[in-house]
């Protein structure tokens, strides 16, 4: 479908970690006795995760520093994405059957660039992708634009006729503000309640299963 292209968020979108990522800053966190309050969790979520390591070392007391903590994490991570981690049911149908219909596609994420692809991969969703782009490549993170749009620049698409998948609020902020269409899907309510997801996107969904790729289609004939 000419002109149309789609931004794929990686986890707790396609993939099903977003668990994984909050337990284990709780995890580490208990291990040194210490106990994340909701507000921790909700200044977290809206982190790259230099900025998360250094808020947890800063404001929690975890690690000898922040370069501590980003160590930990991704030692934990790197090992639960290469023998663990999932696509969420219906996903890779859905991207395969997009990819079926010419659509271009591209994976856009705050997940460092070498356990994200590692991710992708063993998810089964690299040889679909035209890029996979994380927001280290740029030094930046998902309250700024610049990430979607060097995703954007593999798709040969314009803000209006790309569409970004996220199942994080504050992502969907960034997009709409930026003007590109938006798709949620609900995965947990640390990253966006049903309610926020919906009133800051062009629709909402509880699971790849609940989308095809000619549905979708459909909602972007229909504007």
């Amino acid at each position: 479908m000419s002109g149309i292209g789609v931004i794929f968020d990686c986890d707790g979108t396609l993939v099903d970690s977003m668990g994984a990522w909050h337990d284990v800053d709780r995890t580490l966190a208990a291990e040194a006795g210490i106990t994340l309050t909701k507000e921790d969790a909700d200044a977290i979520t809206t982190m790259s995760l230099p900025e998360a390591s250094a808020y947890l070392h800063e404001q929690c007391g975890l690690g000898a520093s922040s370069e501590d903590v980003l160590a930990m994490i991704f030692e934990r991570m790197r090992a639960f994405y290469a023998n663990e981690v999932e696509a969420r049911p219906g996903a890779l149908a859905f991207v395969q059957g997009l990819h079926a219909r010419g659509v271009p596609m591209a994976v856009a994420s705050s997940t460092p660039a070498d356990m994200l692809a590692i991710c992708v991969e063993r998810c089964g969703f690299a040889p679909y992708m035209k890029a996979v782009v994380s927001v280290d490549d740029l030094r930046t993170s998902k309250r700024e634009p610049a990430v979607y749009d060097h995703a954007r620049s593999f798709l040969g698409t314009d803000r209006a006729r790309t569409w970004g998948f996220e199942d994080a609020a504050y992502a969907l902020d960034t997009l709409r503000a930026a003007g590109f269409r938006t798709g949620a899907i609900y995965d947990n309510d640390i990253s966006g309640t049903r309610e926020a997801l919906l009133a800051r996107a062009d629709f909402l969904i509880a699971s790849w299963e609940d989308l095809s790729p000619d549905e979708f289609l459909e909602k972007v004939a229909l504007g």
